[in-house]
């Protein structure tokens, strides 16, 4: 079978690769919208399906896997950034205080698609302005959800616990898409 990306996050492409399997990254034009009335928790998989659908018809040997990451703080979905000021704003907000990660996954082949999000809680100390400025100025944030990256500076330096999956956060829920390829590779 032939394993494809959705994705051009290269933290996907990497945890992909050090899982252990082959695959080709291709690109999926789909615009990110989602109903209003949708839940927070329901978001991410959605997306993520939305991404797959969107996608050219699979041949019976080709598996596509797709993704979506969302931060949702105090029931509120924070995207990415629209630029560094945005940035800021979502990065103030979320110091000091605990936030839910959402990580969608879809794998599509001919006969279907298989849907599974995952949940992490992270807890960020009190960020100031200034490393708030640091970051962003040192580390782009602004193609990442919430405005950041758990495996960069601020994820090291202020994310005191997480509880679930820190690949979740980073974008792939490893264990879960694992345990999918290996029952569709091995059928």
């Amino acid at each position: 079978m032939k394993i494809l990306l959705g994705s051009n996050s290269p933290r996907r492409k990497e945890l992909l690769q050090n899982l252990g399997y082959d695959f080709d990254v291709v690109s999926i034009n789909c615009e990110e919208i989602f109903p209003e009335n949708l839940p927070p928790e329901k978001i991410a998989g959605y997306l993520s399906e939305l991404k797959a659908d969107a996608f050219r018809d699979l041949e019976n040997d080709e598996i596509l896997i797709t993704a979506d990451t969302i931060v949702v703080l105090e029931n509120q979905v924070l995207g990415k950034p629209k630029d560094e000021e945005d940035a800021f704003q979502m990065l103030r907000r979320l110091s000091g205080k605990a936030h839910q990660v959402y990580t969608g996954i879809s794998v599509k082949t001919k006969s279907g698609i298989i849907t599974q999000t995952d949940i992490a809680n992270v807890f960020f100390n009190e960020i100031t302005d200034s490393e708030i400025h640091h970051y962003i100025e040192n580390f782009k944030p602004l193609d990442k959800a919430g405005s950041y990256g758990i495996q960069e500076w601020l994820g090291m330096a202020k994310i005191s616990k997480i509880e679930g999956s820190f690949y979740t956060i980073m974008g792939l829920p490893t264990h879960l898409i694992y345990g999918i390829l290996e029952t569709l590779l091995h059928r």
